[in-house]
């Protein structure tokens, strides 16, 4: 369980329901990969005047399953930032419906890339955050 002393804001918060389980009803873990992706971007973004791209999932731990209407919510922290590229690592969690408190249930490292226009990596022009 995880111990809530310190809270921080999540990128995103979602309820993940019945389409977004697998065959042995839990959620399917592309759905939580799908989630993940976005967040990162979020945070990614935040230091690129342009857009950024995924370019590598250089870790994805699942470590818990995640049940319907389990309410997830996905924290993120800029690891790092190079010429083109800004690293985020994730922690994902879930608020369990069944009153059991929150869980850790998966850890991410993801890098973006920022791009022009047409798609080519580009410098990052930094922003304030």
């Amino acid at each position: 369980m995880i111990n809530d002393d310190h809270p921080r804001d999540p990128a995103i918060r979602v309820m993940l329901l019945p389409r977004d389980t697998n065959g042995h009803g839990t959620i399917f873990g592309g759905a939580i990969l799908s989630h993940l992706d976005l967040a990162g971007a979020i945070e990614a973004g935040k230091h690129c005047e342009s857009r950024v791209v995924t370019v590598a999932m250089n870790r994805v731990e699942f470590i818990a399953p995640v049940f319907v209407g389990d309410v997830v919510s996905f924290y993120t922290m800029t690891r790092g930032i190079g010429n083109t590229s800004v690293t985020v690592n994730i922690e994902v969690e879930a608020d369990r419906t069944d009153g059991s408190g929150r869980v850790k249930v998966a850890e991410a490292e993801v890098v973006y890339v920022a791009v022009d226009g047409e798609g080519n990596p580009i410098s990052i022009s930094k922003k304030e955050v």
